[in-house]
């Protein structure tokens, strides 16, 4: 009998997964047999040093991308060789996404963006959701800001509305790829405030790609990830930790480079 993620308490999951890039001399290989989950309910950092395969890990496990090798669950549902209508379909209604460049629609004011995953998938919010919807705009200080368009919103703003988007249809699991990059420090820290406070009391499921140690300190748990594969994987740390971490995997990666040289 096979053991159904929830089982075990994940809301994702990944076995034995690979992917590579190329043919022949040219093959490369960004995720070398990699098995992990995702927590429900929990704030998953994902960090490793550039070309690592970290970002290749959320976009497979978000339906974004496919596997050369290995199984993709979201839930108990495999996913591993849906079609792209139906991964489309997945993603719209149980997958949010928060991205470093926001991805709001520029010609949408704040509203609009907010009720755009609804809309594509055809249909208005119900009363509950409108509730939702209601009280992240409050939440998040949006109440005057809900006729702006993008372009007349700060980064800060533009990211609270993202969040607020990715919130609205309470998905299974939210994944975010370096939310705070195009952020100052003090906004950033603010974003991930809520998306912390987003599993502390709503239950969110969050998996965040980042390459910021204060970032992943929000965290409760943090997976590094070298050369495609997890090298360690840890409960909460603070930012002066997962540096260390961090420069000894960098240390590792350049002593590897220069021996293969």
């Amino acid at each position: 009998m096979e053991i159904h993620s929830s089982d075990m308490g994940l809301v994702a999951r990944v076995a034995h997964l690979g992917k590579h890039y190329g043919e022949g001399p040219q093959r490369v290989t960004a995720l070398d047999d990699v098995s992990i989950g995702i927590r429900r309910g929990k704030f998953t950092a994902i960090m490793g040093p550039s070309g690592s395969g970290k970002s290749t890990l959320m976009h497979v496990m978000a339906g974004l991308d496919s596997p050369s090798e290995g199984r993709v669950w979201l839930g108990d549902d495999e996913i591993t060789n849906l079609g792209d209508a139906a991964l489309t379909k997945l993603r719209r209604r149980r997958i949010g996404f928060v991205f470093q460049s926001f991805n709001l629609v520029p010609t949408l004011d704040v509203m609009g963006n907010l009720r755009l995953p609804f809309e594509l998938d055809g249909r208005r919010p119900n009363a509950e959701e409108q509730h939702r919807i209601g009280s992240l705009v409050e939440t998040l200080g949006l109440a005057n800001r809900l006729k702006h368009r993008p372009h007349e919103l700060s980064g800060g703003q533009q990211q609270r509305v993202a969040i607020a988007r990715a919130l609205a249809t309470q998905p299974d699991v939210i994944f975010a790829d370096e939310p705070t990059g195009a952020l100052d420090s003090r906004t950033g820290r603010e974003v991930l405030g809520l998306l912390r406070s987003a599993t502390r009391t709503a239950g969110q499921t969050i998996a965040m790609v980042t390459h910021d140690p204060i970032a992943a300190s929000h965290a409760d748990r943090i997976l590094f990830l070298a050369d495609g594969r997890i090298v360690s994987d840890r409960e909460a740390m603070t930012a002066e930790q997962i540096s260390e971490t961090m420069l000894n995997l960098e240390s590792v990666a350049v002593a590897g480079s220069g021996a293969a040289a």
